[in-house]
């Protein structure tokens, strides 16, 4: 069936209830808007479903959700996974609970043992439910940071770490045979609880989630005596961090944390910013005027899964607050660890630092000097994750502390996913260790500049929607393999990676040599000076990514370098 013909079934089929037969006879007349609905199946990535929520095939909504759990629940069946069972949980987003629901009863009608969480809950805490009760996989209703009208779906297997190869694939083959509704099941929820396949999980998990948190502490007898001259400034945005960043906080002894009062309770409309993302500077406004007024030392934002941590802090030099980018505040973290474990003989045998391809350079620098071995994954966390297992699997390493760019970041591995809550429990610690040293957060950093070079990192994006988009990405990543660039910001293109074909080229000598890492839709470029850049295609949002790092002589020198960077990379799109 063409898009026009799937339109009118979803218009007139009793299957669909009638709030979405009516919202779809609203758009009647307006082609583009029934193309973009309807064009294609929402995409079942290499981590789950994303989109904006509304009626259609190519829309977040509990027919999409169904489908997609069918497909979920086929690959756990044949995997014989129907007793271990699936944690569930969301956050504050729109129609979050709903999915919730609709995904838990489709697995229960399949026979497969479901552990939902009674009101929202953090990401991080998922995946240390996934393995804290034994589960075989997970899954997680959030759209992370994207603007309000879109919701998600997230999927864990039993490592805790969200599926990476073979069950990537596996699973979105599994989804893809389910082509019609008539293969869906559901069952009635009162029915699933009677029969023992629809559990809520209690308040004990999160008491066991809170303790292995607070067990990261390095230095819990210092927070204790610096704790209450540090002030606090702390937004969830309106999401699920609010109740365990503040209950952490506290147990570890913090007395002076002052929550943003119009962004403390959950709702998915978002009705105090447009992105609840903490990396956008408007995220931070509220929090800000807040920290003015009290005279905060840091300020902190979650967004509303609470995986990922945005940070201000105050420069005493000027009275201004700087903000860090989370390849800033993930180096302080890790400087931290690495120090303070060295320093009281805590450090494991065989430690390990691990960050994606696209996270800062400072990272192998801090490693080398600590004599940690630093190993780099392919962009997203569940790959930092999947090396957790890996370690174990294999008695190789010790996991120490993983991070990405994109301010996300996990002390520990009683989850394999990046946990907010935890960074900004370690941040602070730093923060305290700091105050007891006379220095703030950003002076930390600055040393760290002077000790390690003045690594400085960019992200620009390019947002594409639609079938258009689709095609233009595609058309973009093509033209840049065909034809490569030999210069960029005025340094020399040393060596071209290209994940997809799985081949890494030295463009002096022609050498071509394999990867090592999955197949993925990535182009890194090496370049002179310790520059570097990277592209791909967001696999969660209509974007193309491009990454750029630089090492400077200063932050100036490092600024400069970076913007000719910046400039020259947008020219090859």
């Amino acid at each position: 069936m063409d898009y026009r013909e799937v339109y009118r079934q979803w218009c007139t089929d009793p299957y669909f209830d009638e709030e979405t037969r009516k919202e779809l006879l609203a758009i009647e007349g307006d082609e583009k808007e029934i193309e973009d609905r309807f064009y294609r199946q929402l995409e079942f990535g290499t981590g789950g479903l994303r989109g904006v929520i509304g009626a259609g095939t190519n829309r977040m909504n509990i027919y999409t959700v169904r489908l997609a759990t069918q497909g979920l629940a086929n690959y756990i069946i044949a995997q014989g996974g129907q007793e271990k069972g699936v944690a569930i949980a969301h956050d504050s987003r729109i129609m979050s609970p709903e999915f919730t629901r609709e995904a838990a009863l489709c697995l229960n009608a399949n026979g497969i043992l479901t552990y939902v969480f009674d009101s929202l809950r953090p990401t991080p805490e998922l995946s240390f439910a996934v393995r804290e009760l034994g589960c075989m996989a997970g899954i997680v209703i959030t759209a992370s940071h994207n603007p309000r009208e879109y919701n998600g779906y997230k999927v864990y297997w039993e490592d805790g770490a969200q599926i990476t190869p073979p069950h990537d694939k596996n699973i979105l083959a599994e989804v893809a045979k389910v082509t019609g509704f008539s293969q869906v099941r559901t069952m009635d929820k009162a029915a699933a609880e009677a029969g023992g396949l629809y559990r809520t999980i209690g308040s004990s998990l999160d008491d066991r989630y809170m303790e292995e948190l607070k067990k990261q502490s390095i230095h819990p007898e210092m927070i204790r005596e610096m704790a209450g001259d540090i002030k606090i400034v702390y937004t969830p945005l309106h999401g699920s961090g609010n109740l365990p960043v503040r209950r952490v906080l506290k147990e570890l002894g913090f007395t002076h944390v002052y929550v943003v009062e119009e962004q403390e309770k959950p709702d998915g409309t978002f009705p105090t910013v447009a992105y609840p993302n903490p990396e956008s500077p408007k995220a931070f406004e509220l929090a800000l005027n807040l920290a003015k007024k009290v005279d905060a030392d840091i300020v902190l934002a979650t967004d509303p899964d609470a995986d990922r941590l945005g940070v201000y802090c105050k420069d005493q030099n000027t009275g201004e607050y700087v903000s860090f980018t989370g390849n800033m505040s993930g180096m302080l973290i890790a400087e931290y660890i690495l120090r303070e474990r060295t320093a009281n003989g805590t450090m494991p045998k065989n430690p390990a630092l691990v960050e994606t391809i696209v996270t800062t350079d400072m990272a192998k620098a801090i490693a080398s000097a600590y004599h940690v071995k630093l190993i780099e994954v392919l962009t997203g966390f569940k790959y930092i994750g999947e090396q957790i297992k890996f370690f174990e699997e294999q008695n190789t390493y010790q996991y120490v502390f993983g991070l990405e760019e994109s301010y996300g970041c996990l002390a520990g591995t009683y989850a394999r996913d990046k946990d907010a809550c935890v960074a900004v429990m370690m941040l602070c610690e730093v923060a305290a260790w700091c105050k007891k040293h006379q220095m703030t957060l950003w002076d930390a950093m600055v040393d760290m500049y002077e000790k390690y070079g003045y690594y400085r990192e960019g992200l620009e994006t390019l947002t594409l929607t639609g079938v258009d988009g689709t095609r233009k990405m595609k058309q973009m990543m093509s033209g840049m393999r065909e034809h490569p660039p030999v210069m960029l910001g005025g340094n020399k293109v040393l060596a071209v990676s290209d994940y997809l074909a799985d081949t890494r080229l030295e463009i002096a000598s022609g050498d071509k040599t394999k990867t090592g890492l999955p197949s993925s839709n990535v182009l890194y470029y090496e370049l002179e000076n310790q520059a570097w850049c990277c592209v791909r295609p967001s696999g969660t949002e209509p974007k193309i990514k491009f990454y750029f790092g630089v090492k400077g002589d200063s932050l100036q020198d490092a600024e400069a370098k970076l913007g000719a960077l910046k400039d020259d990379l947008l020219k090859q799109g």
